[in-house]
């Protein structure tokens, strides 16, 4: 949809603010442009409504150079969006939300219908809100309503400069989860400027982390987090910020492989045995090709030494199992409901591949959530 060729940017002065960027917005897609302060990110996004025009390369839009396009028409067609809402105070917030569609000829009717329906979207009753002046708002509302205007005329794209970046942590997070929701809701392209790693892995379907003008990766937060492709993005992202957010990190890097298990047509005897040698109170029983068919505890195992003559009288069904796809979020959320601690991990097919337990999670994520390990 937004597309940038060999894209720079070089102030009169001959400071290069950007340098020649490669890279394509999806429409749809939510995108977020991250970085240290002066790296180029407010300036690459502001290009893209010709609020900074480029002096190299091509920006195109729906295929066509943004260059050829009436400046004007092209800001009245895209939303924007500030840290400090740009709101007009001596403007009503009807007046305020409604002033892009004013300007592009709206009548009174439709312009009032679509005002109303925003400011109904975004949290604040038009009844209540709509004759208001923005000094009566917090800074909360009167962000809402700076994104109810970028949305007044309906543009495919929506630029995001630092929007949430003066507000509190819980107004913050509020408002972040309202954007998710209207841009599942929407469809909207949206590019997101932030200096905030926490904000952005949230945020964004991708992120581009950029440093000195140049953009030094652009991939989803899962692999941003998993395979950061240069040194300062491993820095910037923070080594142990993937261990703050287990949705990213697969099972199987949890998991124990180890497992210690048992033939089913194993005697309780030979059972025992191997719960000793193995220094565990429990077996997952699995068949000749791995297949899992459940588990014995040390306690069934005894009781029945001299009852049963094989380990598949007495299993035990495994009520909790996890694919290798998961996530170290599924495994902490599956851990509550799990008998004797234990998550079986297994393939398609139900073959065992390892396990995760209360002891492994809590291990692995409270070394690095105390602080222990490489710093940030």
């Amino acid at each position: 949809m937004i597309r940038f060729e060999n894209v720079s940017k070089v102030y009169p002065d001959g400071f290069q603010a950007v340098k020649d960027l490669n890279f394509e917005i999806q429409e749809g897609e939510f995108l977020v442009l991250i970085g240290p302060s002066g790296c180029g990110k407010t300036t690459t996004m502001k290009m893209i409504n010709r609020l900074e025009p480029h002096t190299a390369g091509s920006i195109t839009l729906h295929g066509q150079d943004i260059k050829k396009a009436n400046p004007v028409e092209l800001r009245r067609s895209i939303g924007y969006v500030i840290q400090q809402t740009g709101l007009f105070p001596h403007y009503t917030l009807e007046q305020n939300v409604g002033l892009v569609p004013d300007l592009k000829g709206w009548d009174k009717a439709k312009k009032k219908q679509r005002v109303y329906e925003l400011l109904d979207m975004v949290g604040l009753d038009p009844e209540i809100y709509a004759s208001r002046y923005p000094k009566e708002l917090s800074g909360g509302q009167q962000q809402r309503v700076g994104v109810a205007r970028a949305l007044a005329a309906d543009p495919e794209v929506i630029l995001m400069d630092e929007p949430f970046g003066a507000l509190d942590p819980i107004t913050r997070q509020q408002l972040q989860d309202q954007l998710l929701l209207l841009h599942q809701k929407l469809k909207k392209t949206i590019v997101f400027v932030t200096h905030d790693m926490d904000e952005a892995l949230k945020m964004g379907d991708r992120i581009a982390v950029m440093k000195s003008g140049t953009m030094l990766q652009l991939d989803s937060p899962e692999k941003l987090l998993r395979e950061p492709a240069h040194g300062f993005v491993e820095e910037f992202i923070g080594k142990k910020r993937v261990y703050q957010n287990p949705a990213f990190i697969p099972v199987t890097e949890v998991m124990k492989t180890n497992v210690a298990t048992v033939l089913p047509k194993r005697s309780p005897l030979r059972a025992v045995t191997n719960m000793r040698q193995r220094k565990t109170d429990t077996l997952l029983v699995v068949d000749e090709h791995d297949v899992l068919l459940g588990l014995v505890s040390a306690y069934d195992l005894q009781f029945n030494i001299d009852a049963v003559s094989t380990v598949e009288e007495i299993i035990t069904p495994v009520q909790v199992t996890l694919p290798v796809t998961a996530t170290a979020k599924d495994a902490l959320i599956a851990a509550k409901d799990a008998p004797f601690g234990i998550i079986p991990v297994v393939d398609k097919h139900q073959r065992l591949k390892g396990i995760v337990t209360r002891g492994t999670l809590i291990s692995t994520f409270a070394s690095h959530w105390a602080g222990k390990g490489d710093e940030e």
